[in-house]
């Protein structure tokens, strides 16, 4: 909880939730200092939202007796995406995620109006997403410092494990998370090995912001850099094919370790690389267009067999 915004909300929430409470208690679930508890409460009452303080050694906030926030309201659209969005959140490999879901999914049914909450139902009830089958849990707390670090321009240091389980402490100035194949990815720069790196998430063992300032690099996309990082990991075998497509087809197609797409005459270019060439076979085979293997010929020998494994069935 750590956007001042959210906080505010929170203890918004809690002052809805019972009759008093006072400030130490309130101050120790918000996570916040007192000082910086009556700061939030006054920006409560700015809002116009009627707060009392009562002094001593009983005292503490409450809302105005007979106080109740506006409704909230939903379109269908709205109740819609909602759903949706609480789906897909069930399949992003979050550990500590499945009780904050449940409890979104409580508040949404006491204030839905009946149309919005019957479409939320029909959701739950007939639709899963196939997000990919999260390989391993994901901490949300680190999610959210690490959330932090990208959206404050304030470096992250970390306690991370190589691959090789080497314990190592990183200073990352943070440029996005990624979740891609059933893992989290941060990218950023990593000032101990002193260029762009990505990192799995559930490496880090903590992390916390800093107030060293960084400057993101002007239109950096995570996502993308993510995807030509794991295309282009040295591997044993080199690979080229000619794919007879469109590249924006190619790249929707693709596996996101194949290798780097190019436009190119009569189709696309794929060059990549490989340690298994069976199951680099087994990943052309299901596109659904035509390709042509230039490089190497052992590629070409397992469609062969591949081919003819498929003829006997």
């Amino acid at each position: 909880m750590s956007h001042p915004t959210t906080r505010v909300l929170a203890v918004l929430e809690h002052l809805q939730s019972q009759a008093q409470v006072s400030g130490a208690e309130l101050a120790r679930r918000v996570g916040v200092d007192r000082r910086t508890l009556r700061r939030y409460i006054a920006m409560l009452e700015e809002m116009g939202i009627p707060i009392t303080t009562e002094q001593g050694r009983y005292g503490g906030y409450r809302l105005v007796a007979g106080y109740k926030l506006p409704p909230m309201m939903f379109t269908d659209e709205e109740a819609q995406a909602l759903a949706l969005g609480r789906i897909a959140a069930r399949g992003l490999g979050l550990a500590d995620a499945a009780p904050a879901i449940e409890s979104v999914q409580a508040k949404l049914d006491r204030v839905l109006p009946n149309a919005p909450k019957r479409t939320v139902a029909a959701l739950r009830e007939s639709v899963a997403l196939q997000t990919g089958d999260a390989r391993v849990n994901a901490d949300t707390k680190l999610l959210r410092v690490l959330s932090e670090s990208a959206q404050t321009r304030c470096s992250a240091v970390m306690s991370y494990r190589a691959a090789d389980g080497a314990p190592t402490t990183r200073h990352f100035d943070v440029y996005g998370l990624v979740y891609r194949a059933g893992r989290w990815y941060v990218v950023g720069f990593c000032h101990l090995r002193a260029g762009l790196r990505t990192l799995r998430l559930d490496r880090v063992a903590q992390a916390q912001v800093t107030t060293r300032a960084f400057v993101r690099p002007e239109g950096f996309d995570a996502s993308e850099y993510l995807t030509r990082a794991m295309a282009t990991l040295p591997r044993a075998i080199e690979v080229e094919v000619l794919l007879r497509t469109d590249i924006a087809t190619a790249k929707r197609e693709l596996h996101p370790t194949f290798g780097i797409p190019e436009p190119c005459e009569g189709g696309v270019l794929l060059r990549g690389s490989a340690d298994e060439l069976a199951w680099y076979a087994r990943e052309l085979a299901r596109l659904p267009f035509a390709f042509e293997v230039r490089t190497p010929d052992a590629l070409r020998q397992e469609l062969r067999k591949l081919a003819r494994i498929l003829e006997k069935q």
